[in-house]
């Protein structure tokens, strides 16, 4: 069993302290459960609440100040990445990681890059060139941390720093976006080293590209689609690239309106590191892993919702021929805000 216990509080500072256009956000967070991924055996993972070493932290503190009606913001503190940057509303329902952020961008950086369970220092700029359409970038320290992590917060960046950025449309209910990446300190190769020994340094990059439409209906009542895809570099993380694909449902069910029903298909090809790896471990490593999840989930109470989910992993690696895993869940969400 895996729990997820999150307060947040954001507030306008122009009505609070008078700061005009500024607003600020703070996100508190607790994890706590067992490892679920090491029954499952996966390389990408099977739940996205699932973390390493359970614990209560601050994971985001960030003022926001707008400038020119809010056609430019500016971003400041310790911020999640997947909220502005690789970001599909129609995967929004999906419990495995992949469909969060594309695993060949979430295995990377140090510890990885600034999103859950650790956030980093961010610095986040963001242009509405017209109604419809963005640029936004970002620079972002490299090694993740927060309060309540060992080693808290780096205010250092003796690690680089992570570049990204993002352009896109949001024209016609959707969005169509481009966004690219890389690391300014180069990376340790997942498996090449030097005549000493020690694994060559290399730089640490990546594309990405997605597409979110609604395809008939609203927003209450329709349904929607999303596809993206990714490359890395291929050197310095598991995965050199993958795609996911899906479609979200609105309520289907008549007199259900809060019903949302989800399918989606995540493939993460690995990188020749990772196989080399999975090799040497005496593994049968393949081309890359699949995952197929179906998930609906629907409010029992103005506060308490329920998701029955279940997923198949065609997993990539394997000492024998059966490397199919199922996997069912339940997941319960209860909600409370207060204005």
């Amino acid at each position: 069993m895996l729990g997820n216990l999150e307060l947040t509080a954001e507030g306008d500072l122009g009505r609070l302290v008078g700061w005009r256009g500024a607003r600020v956000h703070v996100h508190l967070l607790s994890n706590h459960g067992r490892a679920m991924n090491d029954f499952a055996g996966t390389l990408q993972g099977i739940d996205n609440i699932e973390v390493a070493d359970g614990r209560t932290k601050l994971y985001e503190a960030w003022i926001e100040q707008g400038f020119a009606n809010d056609r430019l913001s500016l971003l400041v503190g310790l911020s999640d990445l997947n909220a502005d940057f690789y970001q599909n509303d129609a995967a929004g329902l999906l419990i495995a990681p992949a469909f969060g952020i594309g695993s060949e961008f979430a295995a990377t950086g140090p510890n990885g890059p600034s999103i859950f369970p650790s956030t980093a220092l961010t610095a986040r700029l963001n242009i509405a060139v017209t109604p419809s359409a963005y640029l936004r970038a970002a620079v972002v320290d490299a090694r993740a941390g927060v309060l309540g992590d060992d080693d808290g917060v780096d205010l250092t960046m003796q690690e680089g720093a992570l570049l990204i950025a993002e352009g896109g449309s949001t024209r016609g209910g959707g969005k169509l976006a481009l966004g690219l990446w890389q690391y300014t300190r180069r990376q340790d190769d997942l498996y090449a080293v030097d005549l000493t020994g020690a694994p060559i340094r290399r730089i640490a990059r990546g594309a990405y590209v997605l597409l979110d439409q609604r395809l008939s209906g609203s927003d209450a009542r329709g349904l929607s689609m999303f596809v993206r895809a990714g490359v890395s570099d291929s050197a310095t993380t598991p995965f050199r690239g993958g795609f996911q694909a899906g479609l979200l449902a609105n309520g289907i069910i008549r007199g259900r309106p809060d019903g949302q029903l989800s399918i989606g298909v995540a493939h993460a090809l690995l990188s020749s590191g990772m196989k080399a790896q999975l090799r040497d471990a005496g593994d049968r490593p393949g081309a890359g892993e699949t995952g197929l999840e179906l998930t609906y989930q629907d409010r029992v109470a103005p506060f308490l919702s329920v998701q029955p989910d279940v997923q198949y992993i065609r997993r990539a690696h394997g000492s024998g021929t059966a490397r199919g895993t199922l996997v069912f869940g339940l997941r319960i969400i209860a909600a409370f805000a207060r204005r």
